[in-house]
């Protein structure tokens, strides 16, 4: 299993303008091979090889009197971001095709000097770590590290990062076991996530959400109103973007931190944890949308996945069109559909009154475990129907070609109760 450690980097004046030049060099690298693969494209020329591509981008440019000055930096930073290209070529690739799943990936696009965000990455024979605890990048020098612990094995590469409000950061790939399983433990827990309530458990245990930006959006508002005043291109205008980028990296933080903290309590403490496999996209572009960005719903739940796979736990996402707020936990009646604004209601079968959150947290739970013993997620939707209805091969005489209509694959759905 892959990890990443992120550290906080101080390098002296000298330092911080070795790597902007390191940063100017390899960004120039990755829109020069960008905008070569893009004219043999319009050209109607072959894709070009990779190794080509370096030869021509890198190793013939140093020679040129127009990028003579990309000698003055480490070759493998540069090599690294033609790298990076040829990787998003590929995603690109992949995902036009239909390999590869999860939204559409778009064409690569050229790299901006104005981007609040920076990074080069240099792998094993480009840095290494002092017995000092400095951190020594090639052409770039020791530069100081803040070691909040240590690293569990020898990184094979590191990434150093600049981001919008001006602090360095290294970002060290680290391989360690598949598995550090934690002590056997004989609770499990159904999370449902929300905003009021961030997270309310199986158990009854309602986790009060942070809202850390809309705490902040004070202070945040101030400091776009003082971006806004000053003059585009001074100084002062300059000096303001990074004070509002520091108020947005303080905030981004607090939640970071509450997420981690949150995630590992639950693991720890958890022998398995089953969660709803919310659309945060979807949400996100209703009116409820700054709520949803300010909770941070799908860092929460991809910190609970590696944490459980890291440390022996199980984890399972309960598909997200399950009837968790419909269903009685305790005799399984299915109601009617309940608006948000009710939030205690009787069972019709056993009249049992439940608390909203909790019961739908308790359905999570045991739908979960339902799906972990049977091995796949025929989950049912509010209709009573599967999520995903098997699908089974047409009748002989659909699968021909019909001439009033073009050839197609044609699928005859599964009949199932409630569609």
């Amino acid at each position: 299993m892959q990890l990443r450690y992120n550290f906080r980097l101080y390098p002296t004046s000298g330092q911080q303008a070795a790597l902007a030049r390191t940063f100017g060099c390899a960004r120039t690298v990755f829109n020069d091979g960008l905008r070569v693969r893009q004219e043999a494209h319009q050209a109607g020329n072959p894709y070009i090889k990779d190794t080509d591509l370096q030869k021509q981008i890198i190793t013939a440019a140093k020679k040129t009197p127009e990028r003579a000055w990309l000698a003055e930096v480490s070759s493998v930073a540069l090599v690294q971001a033609l790298n990076d290209l040829h990787t998003a070529y590929r995603n690109f690739f992949s995902s036009v095709t239909g390999r590869r799943k999860g939204p559409k990936v778009q064409a690569p696009r050229f790299r901006s000097r104005k981007d609040n965000r920076q990074s080069i990455r240099f792998t094993r024979s480009a840095f290494s770590l002092r017995s000092n605890g400095r951190l020594y990048l090639a052409r770039i020098g020791a530069v100081e590290v803040r070691w909040s612990r240590d690293l569990p094995a020898d990184p094979s590469s590191v990434t150093v990062i600049k981001d919008a409000a001006g602090r360095y950061f290294a970002s060290f790939v680290v391989v360690v076991d598949a598995s550090t399983p934690l002590p056997d433990v004989t609770s499990d827990v159904g999370i449902d996530l929300g905003l009021t309530h961030f997270a309310i458990l199986s158990d009854g245990t309602k986790v009060t959400s942070p809202k850390f930006f809309r705490r902040a959006q004070k202070k945040l508002k101030k400091a776009a109103k003082s971006v806004a005043r000053k003059q585009k291109g001074s100084a002062n205008r300059t000096k303001a973007v990074v004070q509002l980028a520091k108020a947005h990296a303080k905030v981004r933080d607090a939640r970071r931190d509450h997420h981690h903290k949150l995630s590992t309590t639950l693991i720890r403490e958890n022998q398995a944890v089953y969660v709803e496999d919310l659309s945060v996209v979807g949400i996100g572009r209703s009116r409820l949308a700054k709520s949803v960005h300010d909770a941070g719903w799908a860092t929460f739940v991809n910190m609970l996945e590696y944490k459980a796979a890291r440390y022996g736990r199980t984890f399972q996402r309960v598909d997200r069109l399950f009837a968790s707020s419909r269903i009685c936990s305790a005799c399984g009646f299915r109601g009617d559909r309940k608006p948000l604004t009710v939030r205690v209601w009787q069972c019709e079968g056993c009249a049992t009154v439940h608390d909203r959150d909790i019961n739908a947290a308790m359905n999570i739970r045991n739908e979960g475990k339902r799906i972990v013993a049977a091995g796949h997620a025929d989950t049912e939707n509010g209709c009573g129907a599967q999520v995903r209805p098997v699908l089974v091969p047409a009748p002989r005489h659909e699968t021909a070609t019909h001439p009033e209509r073009p050839a197609e694959l044609v699928w005859e759905q599964a009949e199932f109760p409630g569609l």
